[in-house]
């Protein structure tokens, strides 16, 4: 279900709500540009941030814009309750598959974290891809609890974060990953940075907060990567480093918001407070890095 290129887009926002015009914008540039599924409501869509009910229109505003391609949705939420009500709402509306990181004030155990997925598990039957993101969450799947859960119904992927630049470790995680879980069960890297290490490593697909604003950039990488051709695919994503070193300074969010704000697809102050947009000289450093790159 969940394979090759994801594509997860920014959720644009005004100083009181969603701006659902600069979203469905978003959504259409990425239901005609060729990638496998998007992904709605990740990371860099601001999930956390949202209420349930506007958690609930965007979601409808994806399936109505998204055409044929597949729409995954976040539904981590801080507790059972509410994951629970945004996973049914997301399988009525026609989600195709639910992405559930165990998101928590409190620091989580390893039976905590089994027991939600089990609970999600056993409330729906859309496909439900894992979330381990601990850069976001602070918490660490053990390869032991990746088993337990993936012998849960409905579970479909894994999101990795970005795996070691050794392309030997890189390859050795993902062989002892592959190891104890189902055969069914694709493996999608994250970490746009990485992404390309990750692919040759042996993922199944890239689920990436860049495709969400460049899918074309991004689909050149992983068209590489499916065709085998690793050096390529390495090449034109290390052609990107600049790119990748402003995700690390500002962090991947700031930038991609930064990104759509001078293309003109949404405001510029677009995040959920208290995060702010790039300013000054920073905004300044994105704009020069995207023309250098052609991405403008």
């Amino acid at each position: 279900m969940i394979h090759g290129l994801s594509a997860f887009p920014l959720t644009p926002l005004t100083e009181s709500s969603v701006d659902l015009h600069a979203f469905a914008g978003l959504i259409e540039r990425l239901a005609t540009a060729g990638v496998e599924s998007m992904g709605i409501l990740g990371s860099t869509g601001s999930y956390a941030y949202l209420e349930k009910a506007e958690r609930k229109r965007v979601l409808r505003e994806a399936l109505a814009h998204s055409g044929a391609v597949p729409v995954i949705v976040g539904i981590g939420a801080l507790r059972t309750r509410d994951v629970l009500e945004l996973a049914r709402d997301a399988e009525d509306a026609g989600a195709a598959g639910l992405l559930l990181a165990p998101v928590s004030y409190q620091p989580l155990m390893e039976h905590e974290v089994y027991t939600l997925f089990e609970s999600v598990c056993s409330a729906v039957r859309t496909p439900i891809c894992v979330y381990d993101n601990p850069g976001t969450t602070h918490f660490r799947f053990s390869d032991a609890l990746h088993a337990r859960i993936a012998a849960l119904p409905n579970i479909a992927s894994i999101k990795l974060p970005r795996l070691s630049d050794n392309p030997a470790e890189a390859t050795a995680r993902i062989a002892a990953l592959r190891a104890c879980i189902p055969a069914h069960i694709t493996l999608g890297i994250s970490g746009d940075a990485g992404a390309a290490r990750g692919l040759a490593a042996g993922c199944d697909g890239w689920y990436s907060g860049t495709a969400g604003l460049f899918p074309e950039v991004a689909l050149q990488i992983i068209g590489a990567a499916r065709n085998g051709d690793m050096a390529t695919a390495q090449v034109l994503s290390e052609r990107l480093a600049p790119l990748w070193a402003l995700y690390e300074r500002f962090g991947g969010v700031r930038v991609v918001a930064c990104a759509a704000s001078l293309l003109g697809v949404c405001g510029e102050d677009c995040l959920p407070r208290p995060l702010l947009g790039l300013r000054g000289e920073d905004r300044a450093q994105v704009a020069q890095v995207l023309g250098e790159l052609g991405l403008r």
